[in-house]
């Protein structure tokens, strides 16, 4: 069975009505649900081990680069992991009900696959 490398990107808003709703918690219910969280992502990543290539971590702020120059910009880019997986839809799979929307208030993770360089 052939195996492929997948990037998943995390996506959220800091302006999104899921984080205000983060937000809005009161902090002891807010921290609980963060402990909870990153229990849940402990168990994810443990489930999973076998295929994590990069487990990633979180992402901080982006600078765009083009022919004007260089600039500080927003995108809702959040984190990353690279996966291996026999197919996309397979790769999808290993997302579905993650904690990064399921308990913390991320919106989504985008899953692709890692294309060869071409010529190479």
């Amino acid at each position: 069975m052939s195996t492929n490398t997948f990037l998943a990107v995390y996506l959220g808003s800091k302006d999104g009505a899921r984080m205000a709703a983060w937000n809005a918690m009161p902090e002891t219910e807010r921290r609980a649900k963060e402990q909870q969280g990153m229990a849940a992502w402990g168990a994810w990543v443990e489930k999973h081990h076998d295929v994590i290539v990069e487990m990633g971590g979180p992402l901080g702020k982006t600078k765009k680069v083009g022919e004007g120059g260089t600039a500080d910009i927003t995108n809702q880019l959040t984190g990353f992991t690279v996966v291996r997986a026999p197919s996309h839809e397979a790769a999808a799979k290993l997302f579905e009900n993650h904690p990064h929307f399921s308990i913390f208030p991320g919106e989504a993770v985008e899953i692709m696959p890692v294309l060869p360089i071409p010529g190479r």
